[in-house]
């Protein structure tokens, strides 16, 4: 099988281009031209620039594709371009779409892949569903072979899932905890999440590639495991030995002073959700999720041992989480006197 991604080297694609050439498939990766420790020995690469039209078409000239994968479409004109250039040259075309596409606040707090598609508050989830209307439609049309795929929280060894992250680096909130300072959870920390480990999610990935069964039809792939968000930011901390400090804050809190970050918490991880797998098993049956929290968040502290030049302090982050919690306490203090 022949396999073409667009990407592949990402927090979630590398796990799935890994296991691609392990099971023999025929991988090329499209990038620009750069290559890391993340692109997968045994892949072909074909350099352009994904989002040049005309660079596009002259890099796949003569290539014909069993499966197309778009993991950096975010855009609807980015998907109409693919749309234009895939058309006859691939047997099946896979979007990255999202979970946070799916209904929020959530009516249900199981969700299926008939939950319905609406976000009013994060334009990045608005724009996934534009892109898989226009697919869709093509679909209806013109019989475009699309399979939609909607990840949720996915993380590998280069990540930790964490709510109210820094950005600079994954390290940040050990950095954080190290120095004896409160970690911030929005609520009260029950709320619960699910965590996917990016090797777990490509196993059901790769049963999606040449499946004729799946053109058409859209599937999310996540972990059975649901936590509260207090539970994984505890485990992020023991599995460095250290027993962190949560401090507890509205999520209205938060965003009235940051808003900012009002589109990625209102817009999805403040919700309790939990994953019907039901759809994704029928077709990858083997589909089982064997890496625990503890333990990706484990292989991703061995990671970053191994690269100490990421183990990085967020500055900009740190002065936020302080100044969020300096103006709470002085808010309960004015309250109580």
């Amino acid at each position: 099988m022949k396999v073409l991604m667009i990407g592949g080297t990402g927090r979630i694609s590398t796990a799935v281009s890994k296991r691609a050439v392990e099971k023999g498939i025929d991988l090329y990766l499209l990038n620009r031209g750069t290559q890391d420790e993340f692109f997968p020995q045994g892949a072909t690469q074909i350099k352009a620039d994904a989002r040049n039209e005309e660079e596009l078409k002259a890099a796949l000239r003569g290539h014909t594709f069993d499966a197309v994968v778009d993991w950096i479409g975010f855009l609807p004109e980015q998907v109409a371009m693919d749309i234009r250039v895939f058309s006859g040259i691939t047997k099946q075309f896979i979007y990255i779409s999202s979970a946070s596409a799916y209904q929020r606040p959530p009516a249900n707090f199981i969700i299926t892949e008939d939950t319905p598609l609406t976000n009013p508050f994060w334009q990045y989830s608005r724009d996934k569903i534009a892109c898989e209307d226009l697919l869709f439609a093509a679909y209806e049309k013109d019989g475009f072979p699309v399979t939609i795929v909607r990840p949720s929280h996915t993380y590998g060894v280069a990540s930790l899932p964490v709510v109210f992250p820094g950005r600079r680096s994954p390290y940040s909130i050990i950095k954080r905890m190290q120095s004896g300072k409160p970690i911030i959870v929005p609520g009260d920390g029950t709320s619960l999440w699910v965590v996917t480990h990016n090797t777990d999610f490509a196993k059901a990935f790769v049963a999606l590639l040449g499946n004729a069964q799946t053109i058409g039809e859209a599937y999310h792939i996540t972990s059975d495991e649901a936590l509260p968000w207090n539970t994984i930011i505890q485990t992020i901390g023991r599995a460095a030995g250290l027993e962190p400090l949560l401090y507890h804050m509205s999520t209205d809190f938060i965003t009235a002073c940051h808003p900012a970050v009002l589109p990625e918490l209102v817009g999805d991880k403040m919700h309790s959700v939990y994953f019907d797998n039901t759809k994704i098993k029928a077709i990858a049956p083997e589909f089982v999720c064997t890496t625990d929290l503890a333990t990706g968040v484990a292989l991703t502290l061995d990671w970053l041992d191994a690269h100490p030049e990421q183990k990085l302090r967020d500055d900009d982050w740190e002065i936020l989480c302080d100044r969020l919690i300096a103006s709470h306490e002085a808010g309960l203090a004015a309250f109580n006197a």
